[in-house]
């Protein structure tokens, strides 16, 4: 299959798994900020914040190993599976004998240690999830996991409305409902792919395999937690410096930008696939860069219009005590666009198995953050936090543009991406500021949105070509 015809084919599937699931966050954001004080949304983040950090590190990351392993042609796949379960249910065993330690951590004004249990149990769900995910992927079955994302909606619907709509179980509600989705969805796979037929315990550990995959996997662990730094470790400072309230507030603006990701983690999950198994072909720098154009495009005139109509969005969408969120998402648009372009580099390290250099160069925006984050936060609040995130994510990007060069040479077209960021600064600039007052502002940030779009106008007409046999036709012609 022609590999943008398979590029577009993935995509188009996995928005089908993925399109509810991204949609109904959005309904259940909507739905957590009118049943849930600004307080208790602000705990329940916090708990799942905490999660997201802790399961590369107990499990040591083999999820990403799993995924990369599998996508191997010449992989032996039931023992990949076979270690990826194993590890997973082996860390989390060890981690339980530090419950204990855990019990009496406080933040300012919110004791997580009270919630440790409920850490233990979401822990547990999405590291089972994640491997299962992760291995299903590598192995093709692309449908079966856009069926996951389906079901995993559905579940998660209906567990958030009777937890929390139903019995008010608050935080406990919060995350025993993405647990019981969690499980529904591993019983889902299982049982599709009968995937117990892959778990061969006396015979599916072979020591160079392994090695291998722990040699590949375990760099990611600091990457991993360098992400959270940058993407999460902020709620955690503005919780110490004002409060479980304002980390609240804050979290919920995050809700807003990432929307992108209904765009962005669609195209990631059949881009990734597409990098690894075309990177070997001599035409993998003009593939990049094309696919890059159309990426980089879709990101930067969703993002244009994100910011224009944060204010609207945030009145209609957030409860009314979540009203100010908006006043961050501006700032906050800009580092979900380079979060994701980001993102799109990993592929070229992913391909190359250089988790090491993933790491290194995922440092330099950590060690960026922490240190604008502590100097920002307690100035300027969650301001701040906003700024430290968009300024670390904007470094990551440009260091990881050079530094992948010898691997693939992807040509940005920099006039273009230049005068969007500027565009989209100013559109910032207009909103925050108010400058011509509420309407005023909107109108201008409306024209400067509207300039990003013809700036753009190439690459959003080949995104749509993309997932059109004319696109996929005039790109096989040329080559």
């Amino acid at each position: 299959m022609d590999k943008y015809k398979k590029l577009a084919s993935n995509t188009i599937i996995f928005a089908i798994g993925s399109f509810s699931s991204k949609l109904l966050t959005i309904l259940l954001t909507s739905f957590y900020t009118r049943v849930m004080q600004t307080g208790d949304f602000g705990g329940a983040t916090l708990i799942q914040n905490s999660v997201n950090i802790l399961i590369p590190i107990v499990t040591l990351a083999v999820n990403s190993a799993v995924l990369r392993f599998t996508l191997d042609k010449t992989a032996d796949n039931k023992k990949v599976f076979t270690t990826g379960v194993f590890v997973t249910i082996a860390g989390f065993g060890v981690f339980c004998l530090f419950y204990p330690l855990l019990t009496g951590i406080e933040i300012n004004d919110f004791r997580l240690g009270q919630y440790t249990i409920l850490l233990y149990v979401m822990l547990l769900g999405s590291s089972m999830r994640e491997v299962t995910q992760q291995f299903i992927r590598g192995m093709g079955y692309v449908k079966v996991y856009a069926a996951d994302g389906v079901i995993a909606t559905a579940t998660s619907a209906l567990f958030t409305f009777l937890y929390l709509g139903v019995f008010h179980w608050g935080i406990y509600g919060y995350i025993l409902a993405i647990f019981t989705s969690d499980m529904c969805s591993v019983a889902f796979m299982f049982i599709a792919l009968k995937l117990w037929k892959y778990i061969d315990i006396r015979h599916g550990f072979k020591k160079q395999l392994v090695s291998s995959m722990l040699k590949y996997c375990i760099p990611l662990i600091p990457t991993v937690i360098l992400w959270w730094i940058i993407n999460a470790s902020d709620q955690y400072i503005v919780t110490y410096f004002h409060g479980v309230a304002l980390s609240g507030l804050y979290m919920a603006a995050y809700k807003i930008p990432n929307l992108i990701a209904i765009f962005a983690t669609i195209f990631i999950n059949a881009w990734q696939l597409s990098a690894v198994d075309e990177y070997d072909s001599e035409y993998k720098s003009e593939f990049f860069t094309n696919v890059f154009k159309v990426y980089s495009g879709g990101l930067l005139v969703i993002g244009a219009f994100l910011i224009t109509f944060s204010r609207i969005i945030n009145a209609v969408y957030l409860g009314p005590d979540y009203y100010d969120a908006w006043r961050y998402e501006p700032i906050l648009v800009f580092a979900t666009i380079f979060s994701n372009l980001v993102n799109f580099y990993a592929s070229i390290y992913m391909a190359e198995k250089k988790s090491m250099l993933s790491m290194l160069t995922a440092g330099s925006g950590a060690v960026t953050n922490i240190i604008l984050n502590l100097i920002l936060i307690p100035k300027w609040n969650a301001y701040g936090a906003a700024i430290a995130t968009a300024i670390s994510f904007i470094l990551v990007f440009v260091i990881r543009v050079f530094n992948t060069k010898k691997f693939v040479n992807i040509k940005i077209d920099g006039k273009r991406f230049i005068i969007s960021f500027v565009l989209l600064l100013c559109s910032a600039v207009v909103m925050l500021s108010e400058w011509q007052g509420e309407w005023g502002s909107l109108a201008i940030s409306l024209a400067f949105t509207v300039a990003v779009l013809i700036v753009n106008i190439g690459a959003v007409k080949d995104l749509i070509k993309l997932l059109t046999d004319k696109f996929l036709k005039k790109k096989s012609k040329k080559e």
